[in-house]
C-alpha cells in the first residue's frame, strides 16, 4: 500500500500552496506565538500564587489596629513597678496629661548586644505614635551604639536639646512620613546606667513633651538608688 503524503498547506492570500521557506517562517512564527502566550500565562498564575501567600502571611500576622486596640489602655505605672524586681532597677513611667493612652508596656531583650529595654508605646493627643525605651546591660556597660542606631531608624542627629534638665541628642526629621516611618522627632539621652530614647510621628512640641515626662523620671529614678 502507497504511503500517503500530507498535502501541502494552501495559503489563502495567495491561492497556492506555501513554499518550504514560508511553511518553515509560519511555524517558527507559531511556536514564538506559543512561547509568548505560554509565558504570559505562566506570569499571570505565579502572580495570583503570590497575592495569595501575601494574603496568606496579613491573616496570620498580628495586626495593632486590629481587634480591641482603639480601647486598649495599660496602666504603666503597675506593669513598670511589677517589671522592675526584674529588671533590677527602676522603670521609668512617665506623667503625662489626659490625652496621652498607652497602649504597651513590656520589658524586652535584645537578641544581640545583651541589652534589656522597657518599652512603651502611646497613642498620643493628636492620635499618632510614640514611644518611650529606657535600655541597659546586666553589667552596666553602655548601650551599644548600633543597637540604639537601629532603634532611631538610623537617621541622623540634628543636634542637642535640654529637655526636663536633661541634655538629649535631637533627631528632628518632620519630613518623613508617618506611613512608612516611626520616627519623624526622637531625642537620646543617658542617666546613670540607663539611655533614654523617646520617638515618634507626633509633632516636636508633643514627643519634647514625653521626653520631659521620661527626663523626670529618670532622674528621680536615679535620685532615688
Amino acid at each position: 500500500m502507497a504511503k500517503k503524503t500530507k498535502a501541502p498547506v494552501v495559503v489563502a492570500e495567495l491561492g497556492r500552496p506555501e513554499t518550504p521557506a514560508e511553511t518553515a517562517a509560519r511555524k517558527a512564527r507559531d511556536s514564538r506565538l506559543y512561547r509568548q502566550r505560554k509565558t504570559v500565562n505562566n506570569l499571570v498564575f505565579s502572580l495570583i500564587v503570590s497575592v495569595a501567600v501575601v494574603f496568606g502571611i496579613y491573616l496570620m500576622v498580628p495586626h495593632g489596629t486590629g481587634g480591641d486596640f482603639a480601647d486598649r489602655s495599660v496602666d504603666v505605672a503597675q506593669l513598670a513597678s511589677e517589671a522592675s524586681p526584674t529588671a533590677g532597677q527602676p522603670l521609668v513611667a512617665p506623667k503625662l496629661p489626659a490625652g496621652w493612652n498607652a497602649k504597651q508596656a513590656e520589658l524586652r531583650s535584645s537578641k544581640t548586644g545583651g541589652i534589656t529595654y522597657w518599652y512603651i508605646g502611646y497613642t498620643t493627643p493628636d492620635k499618632q505614635y510614640a514611644a518611650a525605651v529606657q535600655a541597659f546591660t546586666a553589667d552596666g556597660a553602655p548601650v551599644n551604639e548600633t543597637w540604639i542606631a537601629e532603634q532611631l531608624e538610623k537617621t541622623s542627629a540634628t543636634g542637642t536639646q535640654t529637655i526636663g534638665g536633661v541634655d538629649w541628642t535631637a533627631y528632628v526629621h518632620p519630613d518623613r512620613s508617618p506611613d512608612t516611618s516611626n520616627l519623624r522627632t526622637g531625642y537620646q539621652t543617658a542617666v546613670g546606667a540607663s539611655t533614654y530614647l523617646v520617638y515618634g510621628t507626633a509633632p516636636t512640641k508633643t514627643i519634647e513633651q514625653l521626653a520631659d515626662a521620661v527626663a523626670a523620671q529618670a532622674v528621680q529614678n536615679g535620685a532615688a538608688k
